[in-house]
């Protein structure tokens, strides 16, 4: 498809996971026809398999002429933004000429939650592609160092990464599997020995139900895990809630951010956070909302600052007033 030949603003390779929750090819085609409608060229990629999106990623970043605008739309989940941006930043030649713009369409849809609110996704698109200038930022990312793995989104150890785990026993879909998930989770999680280490400093050892850590605020949608995250302040992230806080009460916390008055919750910013499981076991540690397989007892995460470009307009820089009273 082309967009108007009278004022073309770039082009958008729009990059759809057919396996993602709402994923269709009428959705598809409403997202290409409002990029069209925007006076962008568009081309339409089908990611049915595992690597397939990252891989046009990096071919749609290698095609971009430099000059003009080249916006990857990535329809689908955390999963598929995570596939897409991979892609991207392997690209020798990333510049701020490619940017990612997110499409909720899969289960949590926190990504696109941290860069546009609750905004509908037309909206934000027709934001995004209408003034893209406005629009783009340069986020932070983080890498897994024991693994050299990219976070997008943000990685958690105990509670937040064993709802993977249980909602994959739940027949439900959508946010209601991840809902549930965190529910049943609750109900039987103990506590394991761990500590946490940032920029150096220990900053909890003890009974430990979640290490989190990242630059985005919500998981899961709904829950908000990190609270006073800011997407491009060099910096991560963490949180760290103790065994003084009963894990069943922990969803009805995390959906209103108050997780982190709690006086076993420890929360603050780094740029290297170590999260290490003390009783030699594996550690539950999940990122971007994928389960890393069992093996390790530790993971480092460094911030990689700046890293991706992206289309987007965190509502007042995701600040958390609801949390602290604070409305600057």
């Amino acid at each position: 498809m082309a967009g108007s030949q009278n004022r073309l603003n770039g082009r958008c390779v729009v990059i759809a996971n057919p396996n993602a929750g709402i994923v269709s090819e009428s959705l598809v085609g409403e997202v290409a026809d409002r990029c069209c409608r925007l006076s962008f060229v568009v081309e339409v990629v089908w990611a049915r398999e595992p690597g397939e999106a990252q891989r046009a990623a990096r071919a749609a970043v290698a095609e971009s002429d430099g000059a003009s605008l080249t916006v990857i739309v990535s329809v689908g989940g955390d999963g598929t933004a995570w596939e897409v941006a991979t892609g991207m930043t392997l690209a020798a030649d990333l510049s701020a000429s490619v940017a990612l713009l997110v499409v909720p369409a899969g289960t949590g849809n926190s990504n696109f939650r941290s860069h546009w609110g609750e905004s509908d996704w037309r909206f934000a698109l027709d934001m995004a592609l209408g003034s893209p200038g406005k629009h783009l930022r340069a986020l932070d990312l983080a890498n897994i160092v024991e693994e050299d793995r990219l976070v997008v989104l943000g990685a958690g150890a105990g509670l937040t990464a064993q709802v993977l785990q249980d909602a994959g026993e739940v027949p439900l879909t959508g946010a209601a599997r991840l809902q549930e998930g965190l529910l049943r989770a609750a109900v039987g999680f103990t506590p394991y020995p761990g500590r946490v280490t940032v920029d150096g400093e220990v900053v909890h050892e003890g009974r430990t139900v979640f290490a989190n850590v990242g630059g985005g605020r919500h998981r899961a949608w709904q829950y908000d895990v990190l609270p006073h995250s800011v997407l491009d302040d060099g910096l991560l992230d963490y949180c760290v809630v103790g065994a003084g806080t009963e894990p069943r009460a922990l969803p009805e916390l995390l959906r209103t951010g108050r997780h982190v008055l709690r006086p076993d919750t420890v929360y603050g910013r780094g740029r290297q956070v170590v999260i290490e499981r003390l009783d030699g076991a594996a550690l539950c540690f999940e990122h971007d909302g994928e389960l890393l397989p069992a093996g390790r007892s530790r993971y480092t995460l460094d911030v990689l600052p700046g890293r991706l470009s992206v289309l987007c307009a965190p509502a007042r820089h995701l600040k958390a007033a609801v949390v602290t009273g604070d409305a600057s």
